[in-house]
């Protein structure tokens, strides 16, 4: 009983020593959450039950960036696109896909910033600033090379589309190669 007392009291101390900051970057991980999430999964299953276990989807990843839930919430994500276009037949819609991705990189960007910042630090604003607009130049990149490889999709007809599958992956296989290589050497 004592250890549950104990661990109750630590709780209260670190909320009570909470900066604004790094509640402002946890507030920012929810809503990136919620918001790929409302965009990925079909209005059916947003009106429905599913709601409550989305929303807990969306807090745990706020709550604990240097757990699994970052990943999980990802994968539901996913898996919410997935059922929306297969399950639900909606149409695939450039918009809504590039928002997804951003929302996506968005939140594990900042699930990567509120793991090394602590709940109490002290935190400059400019350093979160500076954090979102590296993060919104990656989102603009990735935007524009993915426009263009969906023109050069459609150009070749169905062909097309497998050649940019194919050169997908070999950026994705090569980009791992550099990171592995970058992680091995001297």
């Amino acid at each position: 009983m004592n250890v549950v007392v104990a661990r109750v009291r630590e709780t209260r101390a670190a909320v009570a020593r909470t900066g604004p900051v790094p509640l402002l970057v946890r507030a920012g991980i929810f809503l990136s959450v919620l918001l790929g999430l409302v965009l990925a999964y079909p209005s059916e299953v947003l009106l429905g039950r599913p709601l409550a276990a989305l929303l807990l989807v969306a807090l745990l990843p706020a709550l604990s960036p240097r757990r699994v839930w970052p990943t999980l919430a990802a994968l539901v994500t996913v898996a919410g696109w997935l059922v929306a276009t297969d399950g639900y037949g909606r149409t695939i819609t450039l918009w809504r896909l590039l928002a997804v991705a951003a929302l996506l990189y968005l939140a594990h960007t900042l699930c990567a910033l509120a793991a090394v910042l602590p709940y109490d630090a002290v935190v400059d604003p400019d350093l979160v600033l500076r954090w979102l607009l590296r993060a919104g130049a990656v989102v603009l990149g990735a935007a524009v090379l993915g426009v263009l490889l969906v023109e050069l999709a459609g150009v070749g007809g169905e062909s097309g589309l497998q050649a940019a599958t194919v050169a997908g992956l070999a950026v994705a296989a090569a980009v791992t190669a550099l990171l592995g290589w970058l992680l091995r050497r001297p």
